[in-house]
């Protein structure tokens, strides 16, 4: 008989003001409602104090934030799947998540992200200021990485009512808004599906 383990998820990701920080715990407690083991970690800040500084809402976040743990290689490595939040930054993916990325070369050519389910959320100020191509762009990498990517698809309501982007989860946040609860929601349906399948994936290993 297969016994199950609980999968290991890191959700990782880069947040200034705190939109992607709420979709990142909304698909880290999705992911633990499935029965995944979570690890939520934000990459480390690039931008100089006196950037942070000129946005009082970018200040505020980065000093609420300081508790969680900065993602390292040791996160990538333990982790069975993973999920990726980032603002878009003229349609791509901020530098801060970005720099995370490129530096894991090492683990790709040790194929530690081959065969591992990823997906990816994001936030723009604007409902088309560039989420699905910020998506699209981080994908690139995981091609190369050789996971298996898992978008949430229209398999669920909650992604409809979040204006309906089957690539991931994003927040279009206007004037600074937060998240509401459609979008909250269908991050966590998000986080459940990628910990249902990574289950899956596991199982059928272990049988």
């Amino acid at each position: 008989m297969t016994t199950a383990t609980a999968p290991k998820i890191a959700v990782i990701y880069y947040s200034s003001t705190g939109s992607v920080h709420h979709l990142a715990q909304a698909l880290a407690e999705g992911a633990e409602q499935a029965g995944a083991e979570v690890r939520l970690r934000r990459v480390a800040e690039l931008a100089p104090d006196a950037a942070i500084d000129s946005n009082p809402a970018w200040r505020a976040h980065v000093d609420a934030t300081q508790h969680i743990e900065t993602a390292t290689h040791s996160d990538l490595t333990w982790a069975d799947a993973y999920a990726f939040g980032t603002p878009t930054r003229f349609g791509n993916v901020s530098a801060q998540l970005k720099q995370f990325i490129d530096s894991t070369g090492g683990l790709w050519q040790r194929g530690v992200f081959a065969d591992k389910p990823t997906t990816a959320f994001v936030s723009a100020a604007n409902l088309h200021g560039g989420n699905e191509s910020t998506l699209l762009a981080l994908y690139n990498t995981l091609y190369h990485w050789g996971s298996l990517i898992v978008p949430p698809g229209y398999t669920d309501q909650s992604v409809y009512a979040a204006n309906g982007n089957p690539y991931g989860t994003a927040h279009a946040s206007g004037a600074g808004d937060l998240p509401g609860e459609n979008v909250l929601n269908a991050a966590r349906y998000q986080g459940r599906r990628l910990a249902g399948i990574t289950n899956r994936l596991l199982t059928g290993a272990a049988a």
